[in-house]
């Protein structure tokens, strides 16, 4: 059982992570309400007002923001602690948070943490998908799994896979408007773009016989979304740049082509981050190791060497 300290700066980090007494009341399965009541007497216990409240979201005051790190610390030192100890114990348990990106999230990972907590029924596992990147430390997760580098000195990474990217179109959309020969021919071609982190969505870069290319595209259709744009280019819409874990079975039922495959783009191979501590929890572990041990059945995939 928790003691009543730890449950405080557990409850006060939380409200602080979302922002909103009534999420968090509903995160701990209590009433507004009591929510409200238990940070009064949070703050009648310590004499200083820790939140500014409007009717819709909260703000930290500076003592709040003191309070903040303090607890953040402390909490992640008692985890650690408590890991450390554990760690020999051999069966893994307790609690394991873990981001992943949005699309390929819920469509790749959440399977595998479903089979792993089969295996491992005394975890308990927060799964969170996102479509942008976060601080982990910050946010308290153990590990995320991301395609590229995170620039983030506090963090360790473990490749899981290696993950190509091609141009694609559908076949129908080649007929209809020929097939490209060079990257110069994409400017007479409908080019579907995927917005993301705010980057250059319609700036290609290419390697090509030892040589570094740049292309900016026309975007017929753009969006922040994967599965949109790769629906547009199913529909034959224009051409697209997807990831060949995305590619796999559409390539090998032959509803998407590859285009240009000697014009080699950046690849965006999957990790799985974590931050970097001294003692990991077993639970991390095993899940680290069970993604490896079950990721590869994404890698076997029908595209060009």
């Amino acid at each position: 059982m928790k003691t009543d300290i730890t449950s405080e700066l557990e409850f006060f980090v939380l409200i602080a992570r979302l922002g909103n007494l009534s999420a968090a009341a509903r995160a701990l399965d209590i009433t507004p309400p009591a929510a409200t009541k238990r940070l009064a007497q949070l703050e009648t216990r310590l004499g200083v007002r820790l939140v500014n409240r409007t009717t819709r979201s909260i703000s930290l005051t500076s003592e709040g923001d003191i309070y903040l790190g303090y607890a953040t610390k402390i909490l992640a030192e008692i985890k650690e602690m408590e890991d450390a100890v554990s760690s020999g114990g051999g069966t893994p348990r307790g609690l394991l948070r873990v981001n992943a990106t949005l699309g390929f999230g819920r469509t790749a990972i959440a399977p595998l943490v479903s089979e792993f907590v089969r295996r491992y029924p005394q975890v308990e596992v927060q799964f969170e998908v996102s479509d942008k990147p976060i601080d982990l430390v910050e946010n308290g997760f153990d590990l995320a799994i991301r395609f590229g580098t995170l620039p983030d000195a506090r963090l360790n990474a473990r490749k899981l896979m290696s993950n190509r990217r091609f141009l694609c179109a559908s076949p129908i959309y080649l007929e209809r408007h020929g097939t490209p020969k060079t990257l110069a021919d994409l400017h007479q071609h409908r080019c579907i773009t995927h917005r993301q982190n705010d980057e250059a969505a319609a700036t290609w870069r290419f390697t090509h016989q030892g040589r570094n290319e740049v292309i900016k595209v026309e975007s017929a259709l753009s969006s922040n979304d994967g599965d949109i744009v790769l629906g547009w280019a199913l529909d034959a819409h224009g051409i697209l740049i997807r990831s060949e874990w995305d590619l796999a079975k559409y390539v090998k039922s032959g509803r998407l082509k590859i285009v240009l495959p000697d014009y080699v783009l950046p690849s965006a191979d999957l990790f799985v981050y974590y931050p970097n501590r001294r003692n990991q929890s077993t639970r991390a572990r095993a899940f680290i190791d069970f993604l490896i041990e079950h990721i590869d059945m994404l890698a076997a995939l029908p595209l060009p060497d």
